[in-house]
């Protein structure tokens, strides 16, 4: 996280300039703006106002932030790569959720890998079906910083139906064959402790994982700075699952606003869901008449999705 103007809760004060008798007084009063910002590429990034921090720490596994943006409100920070905020946050966690769980045709039992904040956990529980859900995240400290700061996503992290188990998603899928029906990779990008949520062997064990017709979603970056990742990724899942489909959504403070997400399922199809089952209460985002539009991919979106021989 790069953070420009000076330190954060910096006060207003009086700058002074020196003069050539190297006396100073005062110059005028100004504001000391501060401003985060993060590097998509080395020639490219996005970059918000901020008000104050209200977080800092190193965990075991990575530097964590929660800043107060202008524009944004809160917004929690993980390795300088913004992962959610409080005005946004929607469009991402029921993306990554609905899609997904309205494939399938009644998911009981859910795993959302990663996703400590527990927005997808919240958007899941929407569902009428479900009986379970697990939350496997790999720092707990993402799990206690976004109830302390993130209350509205993260409160459904306490309902009786949610499992809260701080561990590696990957060990966790590999010790439980065929015991859910939709699986959610909620990563944060493919360094540090999440490059194994993008490389195939996790893609098969997450097949293992699910019970006959099950489905899974993963988050799969950006159209614009991932290509090749995103490519990759799809023949991985289409090398695994008989139904791979990918969709975009617009996220505005992911670096160029389009995000993806990439769908492997063991039979049901997203395309051929009956649109009376595709009803979500409580959504701002996603709906019905958008479930299939989604998949109406851009053209140089949808050349990711093609298989090159050779």
């Amino acid at each position: 996280m790069i953070v420009s103007g000076g330190e954060l809760d910096y006060p207003k004060e009086r700058f002074f300039i020196p003069r050539a008798d190297h006396r100073k007084e005062p110059l005028k009063l100004m504001d000391m703006e501060l401003w985060y910002t993060e590097k998509q590429t080395p020639h490219f990034g996005i970059t918000a106002k901020i008000s104050r921090t209200l977080h800092h720490e190193q965990t075991p596994f990575q530097r964590m932030d929660v800043i107060e943006t202008e524009q944004f409100g809160r917004m929690l920070v993980l390795d300088g790569m913004v992962m959610t905020t409080d005005r946004d946050e929607f469009v991402y966690h029921e993306m990554l959720t609905h899609v997904g769980m309205n494939t399938h045709q009644s998911p009981k039992r859910v795993l959302v890998v990663g996703g400590g904040d527990g927005g997808a956990i919240r958007e899941v529980l929407k569902h009428p079906s479900v009986e379970k859900a697990v939350l496997c995240e790999i720092d707990g400290r993402v799990i206690e910083v976004s109830r302390e700061y993130f209350p509205e996503i993260a409160g459904a992290l306490g309902d009786s139906r949610v499992e809260i188990r701080v561990e590696d998603g990957i060990k966790h899928i590999e010790a439980h064959p065929a015991e859910y029906d939709v699986i959610l990779v909620d990563s944060t990008e493919p360094v540090g402790p999440a490059v194994g949520l993008f490389q195939k062997p996790f893609y098969q064990g997450i097949y293992d994982a699910l019970r006959p017709g099950g489905v899974m979603v993963a988050q799969t970056e950006s159209p614009w700075f991932n290509r090749e990742l995103i490519a990759q990724v799809y023949r991985d899942i289409s090398d695994t699952f008989p139904v791979t489909r990918l969709y975009t959504a617009s996220i505005p403070t992911y670096p160029s606003g389009l995000w993806s997400f990439t769908l492997g399922s063991k039979g049901p199809d997203p395309l051929e869901v009956p649109p009376e089952r595709l009803h979500v209460p409580d959504t701002r985002y996603y709906r019905p008449e958008l479930h299939r539009a989604l998949f109406q991919l851009p053209r140089f979106v949808e050349e990711l999705t093609v298989r090159k021989e050779g």
